[in-house]
């Protein structure tokens, strides 16, 4: 029985260094990516990935019981709230952008229909 728990232990623990591992990732992303919606989205996603991967140790590492169905029913609420979160920032920061073609181009639909050879970066100066 002691092994069985060495075991589980094991387990939850490599689960754990893969949450800190995507953390970390996360981190050097937002430090070095320079335009918001890109660093946005190493942060999105590092939490999403990074928070299921360390509270699933944590679940493992505390066995099966009502501790763990609190912590699964953290990990269901933040892998709806954070991506919803995520879309609403990037939506303001889109809106708000005094600074927009600098960032991305806007194609009209007619444009996409034509099948428009020219580069929408070139547009933007890049």
């Amino acid at each position: 029985m002691e092994v069985l728990e060495w075991i589980r232990f094991g387990f939850g623990a490599l689960f754990l260094l893969c949450g800190l591992f995507i953390f970390l990732i996360e981190m050097v992303g937002v430090f070095r990516f320079r335009y918001v919606l890109n660093r946005m989205q190493a942060a999105a996603m590092g939490d999403t990935l990074g928070i299921a991967l360390s509270l699933l140790g944590l679940i493992i590492i505390n066995g099966f019981n009502f501790t763990s169905l609190k912590l699964f029913c953290i990990i269901v609420f933040l892998w709806f709230s954070s991506p919803t979160s995520s879309h609403l920032i990037a939506r303001l920061e889109v809106t708000t952008d005094e600074e927009w073609e600098r960032h991305y181009a806007i194609q009209t639909l007619g444009e996409l229909e034509r099948g428009s050879d020219e580069d929408p970066f070139q547009r933007m100066g890049r």
